[in-house]
C-alpha cells in the first residue's frame, strides 16, 4: 500500500530536525565542530529496499494484480480443456449451427447469430470443414480439433476475470473488495464448467461484463463531458450492449440497466437549471445515437452477415420469407414452378407475416369445437403443406382435361388439402386459443361441402407485376376472404397447445385490416405439368423485411419453448432454486466410462453474494429512516456511492432475475449466470461498505476478514475442482460433494 511520506532518493532520513543536527559538534565529546561519519546499518538498507519494492507493487498493482489474475483465470478455464472427446451438452446444438457457417448453409434458431458466428470462425481457424454432426454424446472425430475450438470459447470467460476487476475499480470498491470480487469470479465453479465447452454463455458472460464495465467507466467520466475520453467509453458501451444483445437476447436486459442509467442521468441534468439548453440538447443527442443507434446497428451488422454467409439452401429456410428462400443457392422453393396458378395446380401457401409458415393440416382434430380437422401453419416442408387449387361449387367441375383456367384476383374458390381430400373450411366456431376469432378447419372432400368452402382471392401486391389479374408464384401477395362469414385467414405468432404440436394457431379473423402481414400468403412451390416452368427466384427480397422476418420468427419460436407436461425434463429448473444453489446440471450421461461434469456453482459465492442482497435491502431501508427522522449522517458522495456502486448492481441483478420468474418458457440453471454477476458486484459493495469503519480502526483487521474470505473462496473452489475440470471413473469417488439430495453428483 502506497505511504504518506515518499522515498528519498539519497536515502538520507526524512525528519528536518536530524538534518538539522546532522553537522552540529557534540560539545560533551567532540572537539572541531565536526561529528564522524558512521555507516548505515545493513538493517535499515533492507527496510528501505523492501519499501520500496513495496510502493512500486502498490503504483503499479492496477497492472499487476490483473495480470496474475488473469493468468489464474486462463488455467481455471483451460486446464484438462480436452480431457472429454464426446459431445456435451449444448455442443449438440451450437457447434453443429457453427458447422453450417462452415458450410454456408441457412439455419433457423431462436437467438442471434454473433454467438453462433464466433463459433463458426473458431471451427474455420481450426481447420474444421463442417461435416461432423455434433450428434449428443458422440465422439469427435480425429480430424476435428474439438480442443482448439474448446479453447477459443473458454478465451471469452476467462476475460471475463480481468474485466471485473476493472469494473470493481470504476465503482470506486476499496482494494480487498476489488480483490474479493474478482476472485469470486475467478473461482466461481459454474462460471469456469461452463466456459470450457463450444457454447454461447461463456461469451454472452463477456460482452455482459464489458457492458457494465464501460458504463461504470461513462459514468466515472460524467465531469468530463463532451471530451475524447467520454465520447469513446459512451460508443464503447453501445458496441458493448449491441455485442451482449447479439449473442442472446438476455443482453436486452443489461440494455435496460444502462438505459434506466441514462433516463435518470438526463432527468438529472433537466433539472439542472444553469446547465444551457443547447448541452442538454447535445447530451441528449449522444446518448440517442451512442446507447441507441450504435448497438441498432451493431445488432443489425450481425444479421447482416449472417445472411451474407449462409447463402446455400438449409435446414431452417422455411422459416423466412418465400422471396428469401428462392435467392438461395440449392433450393428448390421457386425452381421449375410455374409462374402463373391455374385451376388444378397444387401449391404451398406461405404466410407473409413475419415468422410466418406455410399453410399446413394434418389428419389430428381439434379436441373441442368443431372436433373437425386441424388447420395450422408450419414451418418445415413435408406433403401436408400441399393444396390444390380448384372452382367454387358454383362452377363447373375441375376438368384436367379442359383448357386452362387461372386464377386471378376477386376468383371465388376452394383450397383442397392433398394428402386428405378435405377443404379449407371456416365457420362460426371461436378458435381454439383466439376466441375473438373463427376457427379454420379441414372439412368434407370434392365432393361433400357447402358454401362456407369458399373463399375469395384479393390480390395484395406483386413484386414483380402490377397486372393483378393473374397469381404468380413467389411474387404475389394475396388475402383470403372467407365468401360467407366475411373474415380473412390469418396465421399471427400464437401456438397451439401440445395437442396442436406447438404449431402456429390459424384462424379467420373478423376485423378488415388490409395491412395486417398476417392476412397475407403468396404461393411459394407450385406444380403443374401442364404449364411451363418459370424462374420466379429472380427477384430480390430486401435486407429490412428478412431482418424483421427472421427475427419475428425467433420470438415466437422462443415463446414456444414452454414445459412440456407429458415430459419430464430432469435438467430443468425453476426460478427459486439458483440463488440458493439448490440444484445442479449434468452436463453429459453419468456412466464410469465418461467424464463427468456438473454445473454447480461455489457455495460461498452464490449463498454470500444472495444474502448480500438481503443486506444491502436492509442498509438502504436503514438510512432511509434514519433520513426521515432527521439524521442527515451521509455525505453526498458516500450518498452518491450507495447510489451507483450499490444500487446499479441491485437494478441488473432484478432486471436478470425477474424476467424468468415471470417467463413461461423452460429454464435451467445456466439462465441464472448473468444475474450471479450483478449479485457478486452486490457483495462487493456490502463488504466494502462495512469493512470501511474498520478500517479507519486498523487495517490488519480488515485485512484479515478479507483474508479468510479470500481462503474460503479458493478453498471451495478447489474442494469442487473435479466438477469443474472432468470426473473419471465411478461417480461415488466426490459422494463428498453431495452436500445435498438435488446435487445429483453422485446417484
Amino acid at each position: 500500500m502506497t505511504t504518506n511520506q515518499g522515498g528519498y532518493a539519497t536515502g538520507a532520513a526524512h525528519d528536518e530536525q536530524v538534518l538539522r543536527r546532522r553537522n552540529v559538534a557534540d560539545q560533551a565529546g567532540i572537539k572541531g565542530g565536526i561529528a564522524p561519519t558512521t555507516q548505515e546499518p545493513d538493517d535499515k538498507k533492507l527496510r528501505k529496499l523492501r519499501l520500496s519494492v513495496l510502493e512500486t507493487l502498490d503504483e503499479y498493482e492496477f497492472l499487476i494484480a490483473p495480470l496474475i489474475f488473469t493468468l489464474l483465470s486462463l488455467i481455471t478455464r483451460m486446464y484438462k480443456i480436452g480431457l472429454s472427446n464426446i459431445v456435451t451438452w449444448d455442443e449438440a446444438h451450437f457447434g453443429k449451427f457453427g458447422s453450417h457457417y462452415l458450410k454456408r448453409e441457412f439455419y433457423f434458431d431462436v437467438h442471434p447469430p454473433l454467438g453462433k458466428m464466433l463459433v463458426g470462425l473458431s471451427g474455420y481457424v481450426a481447420g474444421y470443414n463442417g461435416s461432423f454432426e455434433f450428434k449428443s454424446g458422440e465422439t469427435y472425430p480425429p480430424e476435428l480439433n474439438y480442443t482448439f475450438m474448446r479453447l477459443f470459447n473458454s478465451t471469452f470467460g476467462a476475460l471475463c476475470v480481468p474485466v471485473a476487476y476493472y469494473t470493481a475499480r470504476e465503482l470506486k470498491f476499496r482494494r480487498p473488495a476489488i480483490w474479493l470480487v474478482t476472485l469470486m469470479v475467478l473461482c466461481e465453479n459454474s462460471y469456469a464448467t461452463i466456459s470450457r465447452f463450444i457454447l454461447l454463455d461463456s461469451m454472452l458472460l463477456f460482452f455482459t461484463f464489458t457492458t457494465v464495465l464501460c458504463w461504470a467507466r461513462f459514468h466515472s467520466l460524467q465531469n468530463q463531458s463532451f471530451s475524447f475520453e467520454w465520447f469513446s467509453w459512451l460508443f464503447l458501451t453501445g458496441i458493448s450492449i449491441g455485442c451482449v444483445t447479439s449473442v442472446k437476447w438476455v443482453g436486452l436486459f443489461c440494455t435496460a440497466l444502462v438505459g434506466f442509467y441514462t433516463i435518470e442521468d438526463l432527468w438529472n441534468k433537466f433539472g439542472d437549471l444553469e446547465l444551457p439548453k443547447v448541452e442538454f440538447a447535445s447530451h441528449i443527442l449522444s446518448r440517442v445515437v451512442g446507447l441507441i443507434i450504435v448497438p441498432i446497428l451493431v445488432y443489425m451488422f450481425s444479421f447482416y452477415i449472417h445472411f451474407l454467409v449462409l447463402e446455400n439452401s438449409g435446414p431452417g429456410d422455411a422459416q423466412m420469407s418465400s422471396l428469401f428462400q428462392a435467392n438461395l443457392r440449392g433450393t428448390d422453393v421457386g425452381k421449375n414452378s410455374p409462374l402463373e396458378i391455374a385451376y388444378g395446380s397444387r401449391a404451398t401457401l406461405k404466410n407473409m407475416g413475419y415468422g410466418g409458415g406455410l399453410l399446413h393440416s394434418h389428419i389430428q382434430t381439434y379436441p373441442e369445437g368443431s372436433q373437425q380437422q386441424q388447420v395450422t401453419c408450419y414451418h418445415h416442408k413435408d406433403a401436408n403443406n400441399d393444396w390444390f387449387f380448384y372452382p367454387n361449387r358454383n362452377m363447373p367441375p375441375y376438368d384436367p382435361e379442359a383448357n386452362l383456367s387461372f386464377v386471378g384476383d376477386g376468383d371465388v374458390l376452394r383450397l383442397i388439402h392433398s394428402q386428405t381430400g378435405r377443404n379449407l373450411h371456416s365457420h362460426s366456431v371461436s378458435a381454439p386459443v383466439t376466441k375473438a376469432d373463427f376457427e379454420v378447419s379441414a372439412y368434407g372432400n370434392t365432393t361433400i361441402g357447402d358454401e362456407k368452402d369458399h373463399w375469395t382471392v384479393e390480390v395484395v401486391n406483386d413484386a414483380a407485376s402490377r397486372d393483378r389479374t393473374r397469381v404468380r408464384t413467389l411474387t404475389t401477395g394475396f388475402r383470403l376472404k372467407h365468401t360467407s362469414l366475411g373474415c380473412y385467414l390469418r396465421a399471427g405468432n400464437v401456438n397451439l397447445p401440445q395437442w396442436g404440436f406447438k404449431q402456429i394457431e390459424v384462424t379467420c379473423v373478423k376485423e378488415n385490416k388490409p395491412r395486417d402481414v398476417y392476412t397475407h400468403w403468396n404461393v411459394e412451390s407450385h406444380w403443374n405439368d401442364r404449364l411451363p416452368a418459370g424462374d420466379p427466384g429472380s427477384y430480390k427480397s430486401p435486407f429490412l423485411r428478412d431482418f424483421m422476418h427472421l427475427n419475428v420468427a425467433m420470438m415466437t419460436s422462443n415463446n414456444a419453448l414452454v414445459p412440456d407436461p407429458d415430459k419430464q425434463d430432469d435438467l430443468a429448473s425453476q426460478f427459486w432454486q439458483w440463488p440458493i444453489l439448490h440444484v445442479g446440471l449434468r452436463m453429459c450421461g453419468w456412466d464410469p466410462h465418461i467424464t463427468k461434469y456438473f454445473l454447480l456453482g461455489n457455495p460461498i459465492v452464490y449463498w454470500g453474494s444472495t444474502f448480500s442482497l438481503l443486506v444491502f435491502g436492509v442498509l438502504v431501508m436503514w438510512y432511509l429512516v434514519r433520513w426521515q427522522r432527521g439524521y442527515e449522517e451521509l455525505k453526498q458522495a458516500e450518498i452518491d456511492y450507495i447510489h451507483y456502486s450499490g444500487l446499479y448492481p441491485v437494478i441488473g441483478w432484478f432486471l436478470h432475475y425477474l424476467p424468468f420468474v415471470a417467463m413461461a418458457r423452460v429454464t435451467y440453471v445456466h439462465h441464472y449466470y448473468p444475474a450471479l454477476y450483478f449479485a457478486i458486484l452486490t457483495a462487493g459493495f456490502v463488504l466494502d461498505w462495512a469493512m470501511r469503519p474498520v478500517a479507519r480502526k486498523d487495517r490488519r483487521v480488515e485485512w484479515a476478514v478479507y483474508s479468510l474470505l479470500y481462503a474460503a473462496v479458493i478453498g471451495l473452489f478447489i474442494l469442487f475442482k473435479a466438477i469443474v475440470f472432468g470426473m473419471q471413473g465411478s461417480s461415488q469417488q466426490w459422494r463428498h460433494l453431495k452436500w445435498f439430495d438435488r446435487w445429483r453428483i453422485t446417484d
